[in-house]
């Protein structure tokens, strides 16, 4: 009895905390890490992923089939300060310009494919504005198909 008490205490908190951070995200980042009292201040501008990459495509982690696809990735909400439409992912070794489809719905994206650490198989995070364009609640984990090219 005693340890149920204390788990649910933890859920309880723990969902408070999530909530929290999904309505820091739905109403801005302004006041985000920063105290009631203190004036919000708006976070260093950074420039959007895809003005930085090369324009030729990413080089695959895995072999690239003739139309372009690297395969298919689970991908969650990645960093919501780090503007631009993006998608980090372990399916790519270097960035480049690509297309994220939301097989669902059949909405797809332009993104700069960005390499992230890990194996072909890990999960891939997808940028605030990219998550918007698809149509994706920001709390899900969905599936989505990545091509390399514009």
């Amino acid at each position: 009895m005693r340890h149920a008490m204390i788990l649910s205490l933890a859920l309880v908190a723990g969902c408070t905390q999530v909530n929290g951070v999904v309505d820091t995200v739905r109403g801005g980042l302004g006041g985000l890490g920063q105290s009631k009292a203190a004036p919000a201040q708006e976070p260093a501008a950074l420039p959007p992923a895809a003005d930085v990459l090369p324009d030729q495509p990413p080089v695959a982690a895995v072999p690239q089939a003739r139309d372009g696809s690297l395969g298919t990735t689970v991908a969650g909400l990645g960093d919501p300060t780090k503007t631009g439409l993006w998608l980090e992912t372990p399916l790519v070794t270097t960035g480049g310009k690509g297309r994220v489809v939301w097989p669902t719905t059949g909405r797809w994206v332009a993104v700069a494919l960005l390499p992230a650490v890990g194996e072909v198989s890990a999960g891939s995070r997808l940028s605030l504005e990219a998550m918007r364009a698809l149509g994706v609640p920001l709390t899900e984990l969905i599936e989505v198909e990545v091509y390399a090219g514009s």
